[in-house]
């Protein structure tokens, strides 16, 4: 008997999603920073084993938005409701029921199995993780609950092993040796964007988008050439920075990130260009792999 399923992860943004789903896939597919908003994108992560697949989605964080693209990042995360096997929603310590009450009656009605995962219990005690237990039993009734520390690995195989057994039974969707859906240029773009997401400060990392205008293999090395798009010329001079310090910082960062990501060296070229307001322009959001209505 060979079992296969979609596990969605869902829920607020900053609540650990992305550090779950590298723990649980066992390996950095998702970019984590301490910043809300990190993730646009649905990206699939694969474990296989001899009798079961299960392909995990990283969601972004459910927020209100207010732009096209937290449209479509909020659209992402509708998605991962529709087509569920098992769907994970994970809560933290610290995260509020009350931010997002509409998103988890959706949840809540949802009629795959329901996994509610509260997340960085290390930075709590026990007398407070036992009030949250009871809190969200009467919140998501329908609900297992699983605390965790992601970043510590607590608990995660317990998790893991409950996900494998609510799995239905299904032939795999993917090739055993496929570990994404994703391309190598998107996990390009993706450590780029997370370098700038940890170097610079309040709007610019939210004003960026990446794009890889060259991938080229040769032997043990890779040729990448890469743009990064902002909004304004004001933000394309901080990106850069005095002397162009700034973005030979994160050039030099990225590149040290893929070198042990892709096990080769890699010759890293960065630009930087403005595309005015692309953030609220359907065709540019479009071009970039955005999902709108």
């Amino acid at each position: 008997m060979h079992k296969s399923g979609f596990v969605n992860i869902v829920g607020n943004p900053n609540v650990g999603k992305s550090t779950l789903m590298n723990a649980l896939v066992g390996e950095r597919i998702s970019i984590i920073t301490s910043k809300a908003q990190t993730t646009r994108h649905r990206i699939l992560g694969i474990v296989n084993g001899d009798d079961f697949q299960i392909v995990y989605s990283d969601t972004p964080g459910v927020l209100k938005p207010n732009y096209r693209l937290q449209e479509s990042m909020l659209n992402f995360s509708r998605s991962a409701l529709s087509d569920a096997d098992v769907l994970l929603y994970v809560t933290d310590v610290f995260d509020s029921y009350e931010k997002n009450e509409d998103f988890v009656e959706k949840v809540n009605l949802n009629p795959a199995p329901l996994i509610l995962i509260i997340n960085k219990i290390d930075l709590i005690d026990q007398a407070r993780l036992e009030e949250l237990v009871e809190k969200w039993k009467t919140l998501v009734p329908r609900a297992e609950i699983y605390p965790v520390s992601a970043l510590e690995k607590f608990n995660v195989d317990a998790l893991f092993n409950r996900i494998k057994d609510l799995l239905p039974e299904s032939p795999p969707f993917f090739e055993k040796d496929q570990l994404t859906d994703k391309s190598e240029r998107f996990f390009v773009t993706e450590i780029i964007r997370e370098k700038i997401l940890l170097n610079y400060d309040k709007e610019i990392p939210y004003s960026v988008e990446v794009v890889v205008e060259q991938f080229k293999e040769e032997g043990n090395l890779i040729r990448i050439n890469a743009v990064i798009n902002v909004e304004r010329d004001s933000q394309k001079g901080i990106i850069i920075g005095h002397g162009g310090k700034s973005l030979k910082k994160v050039g030099t960062e990225a590149r040290k990130d893929m070198e042990v990501f892709f096990e080769k060296k890699i010759f890293l070229e960065l630009y930087v260009k403005v595309e005015k307001d692309w953030r609220n322009k359907d065709t540019k959001l479009r071009g970039f792999g955005y999902k709108l209505d």
